[in-house]
C-alpha cells in the first residue's frame, strides 16, 4: 500500500473488508497462529489449526477420515498435524477454552512491535548485548546514528531509510550461529516456553547438523542432522559462554564457509551504507531506502540461505548501477 517500510495496513479497517465482502455473519476471526504455536509448539501448525476450524464450521466437503488420511500419507510431522487439526476443532467450538488452554503459564518477554524509531534501536541494542557484547551494540548504534542524521540533515521531511538501515544492519549482525544457538537453548525463557507446551514426564531432543562432524546427507549432500538427548543443554551452557571468541582467531566455527560469508555480508553492508550516507539527497532517497533494506532478501540458512543470498546481490548490483549513475538507468528505463 506504500512504499514506508514502517506502514501496517490498519487491522480494524482489514476486518471491515473482509466483513463486507463476506458478510458479518459468515466471518470469523481469531489469532490462529498465536495459538497454534502456543498449543502445538510450532507456527506451521497455524494451516492444519485454521483447516480443523473450517471443518468444524462445516465448510469443508471432505471427511475427517480422508484428511487423516491425507496428513499420513504426507508423513511430515503426523501427530502435531492432527494434534493442529483436532485443537482447531476445539477453537470452533468452545474457543474460550481453547484460549484458556494456550494461555502461558510463565511471564513471558513482550513481543508488541516497536513503537517509536527510538524503541526499536534500543530494543536492538538490548540484543546485541545480550547476543555478544556492549560494543558490539555500540558499533550497530554509531552506523544507525549516521543514518538517522544523515537522513534529518539531507532528506528533511523523508523518513525510511535510518529505519531500514536500524533493522537490516541487526539483521546481519545477528546471524544465528553456534554459539547464539547455544546461548537461545540456555535462555530460561525457552524451558518456561516447553514447559507451557507439555505436561508429565517428557524428554528433549534436539536436531543438529554441527558444522565440524562428519558425515553428509545423502540426498542433498548437506550436513547431517543428528540427534541429541538432554546431555546436550549442558553442552549448551558451556558453548554459549564462549561468545567472546565469535569473529575471532580462536573461534573453531569461524573458519567454515558460512560464518566467512556472514562476516563479509556485514563488512559489505557497513560499506553499502557508507556510500548511500554520502549521496544521499531527496531525489534518491527512496532508492536508498530500497538499498539499505536489501537484507530482507537474505533468508534461511546453510544452501537455502546461499541460494537468496545470490539473488539479493543480484538486486543489489541492479540497485547499485542505478545509485551510481542515474541518467543511465533512466535512460534504460524509458
Amino acid at each position: 500500500f506504500t512504499r514506508n517500510p514502517d506502514y501496517q495496513f490498519p487491522e480494524r479497517r482489514l476486518r471491515q473488508l473482509v466483513e463486507e465482502a463476506a458478510g458479518p455473519e459468515a466471518t470469523d476471526f481469531l489469532d490462529a497462529t498465536r495459538l497454534a504455536t502456543a498449543l502445538i509448539g510450532d507456527s506451521i501448525a497455524t494451516n492444519l489449526f485454521v483447516l480443523g476450524y473450517a471443518w468444524q464450521k462445516g465448510l469443508v466437503p471432505v471427511s475427517e477420515a480422508a484428511l487423516m488420511q491425507a496428513i499420513e500419507l504426507n508423513a511430515v510431522a503426523v501427530e502435531n498435524n492432527k494434534r493442529a487439526f483436532r485443537w482447531g476443532r476445539a477453537a470452533a467450538h468452545d474457543p474460550a477454552a481453547v484460549e484458556a488452554a494456550a494461555a502461558p503459564r510463565h511471564e513471558t518477554r513482550s513481543h508488541h512491535l516497536s513503537r517509536s524509531f527510538e524503541e526499536l534501536v534500543e530494543r536492538r541494542v538490548a540484543f546485541l548485548t545480550d547476543y555478544q557484547s556492549a560494543r558490539y551494540a555500540r558499533r550497530y548504534r554509531r552506523l544507525v546514528e549516521r543514518a538517522r542524521e544523515a537522513e534529518a540533515a539531507r532528506a528533511p521531511g523523508l523518513s525510511g531509510f535510518a529505519t531500514a538501515v536500524a533493522r537490516y544492519y541487526f539483521k546481519l549482525l545477528a546471524y544465528k550461529d553456534e554459539y547464539e544457538v547455544a546461548r537461545l537453548y540456555s535462555d530460561p525463557t525457552f524451558r518456561d516456553a516447553v514447559d507451557d507446551q507439555f505436561e508429565g514426564d517428557f524428554k528433549l531432543q534436539v536436531h543438529l547438523a554441527p558444522p565440524l562432524l562428519p558425515g553428509r546427507d545423502r540426498d542433498s549432500g548437506q550436513p547431517k542432522k543428528r540427534a541429541f538427548g538432554p546431555w546436550v543443554f549442558t553442552a549448551f551452557r558451556w558453548l554459549a559462554k564462549f561468545k567472546v571468541l565469535r569473529g575471532t582467531p580462536l573461534d573453531p566455527f569461524g573458519h567454515t564457509a558460512d560464518r566467512r560469508r556472514e562476516r563479509h555480508l556485514i563488512d559489505d553492508y557497513q560499506a553499502l551504507i557508507d556510500e548511500l550516507i554520502a549521496g544521499l539527497g531527496h531525489d534518491n532517497h527512496a532508492l536508498a531506502v530500497e538499498l539499505a533494506a536489501i537484507p530482507e532478501r537474505i533468508r534461511g540458512y546453510g544452501h537455502v540461505k546461499a541460494a537468496h543470498l545470490a539473488d539479493a546481490k543480484a538486486r543489489e548490483a541492479e540497485l547499485l548501477a542505478a545509485w551510481r549513475d542515474p541518467e543511465t538507468a533512466r535512460t534504460a528505463a524509458e
